[in-house]
């Protein structure tokens, strides 16, 4: 039987691969994994540094470090939140918003490659559907409770 963790981490792989090729050629080539975990959390508005560290599941520090890599690249601005210069708020700049599109995009592609060498997909996606279904996964991922 095979290991269906493999797998999936395997084809995981291969689809960001793609994605991200294709995010390079549409003038985003560095955009990381965990930007794409940060730009769900900030689709909404401004998320406060510290609520976003809890939200990706890493410290403060680590949450800071990231919002500077983004914000030296263009994808997010900081401002001060609230009344207290100290708390920091991050935010989607347009070129964030345009990284968001492109990722979007760049997924649908891939995924109409894959499953157009494929002579009937529906079989697989209603199995990867059910298995979806039960264990919660994409429901987790829409609700953005995966932290990277």
């Amino acid at each position: 039987m095979p290991d269906l963790t493999l797998l999936f981490t395997a084809l995981a792989a291969a689809c960001e691969e793609r994605v991200r090729a294709r995010m390079a050629e549409a003038g985003h080539p560095d955009v990381r994994p965990v930007h794409g975990y940060v730009f769900q959390h900030l689709l909404t508005g401004p998320v406060r540094v510290t609520d976003l560290a809890g939200l990706l599941g890493m410290t403060p520090q680590g949450a800071s470090k990231v919002a500077a890599e983004m914000e030296r690249i263009g994808y997010v601005t900081r401002r001060v939140s609230g009344d207290d210069q100290r708390v920091r708020a991050i935010e989607l700049t347009e070129r964030g918003h345009a990284a968001v599109e492109a990722g979007r995009a760049a997924r649908r592609a891939v995924t109409g490659e894959l499953l157009a060498g494929l002579p009937d997909p529906e079989p697989l996606l209603a199995a990867l559907t059910a298995l979806s279904d039960r264990t919660g996964a994409l429901d987790d991922l829409m609700a953005r409770r995966l932290k990277p």
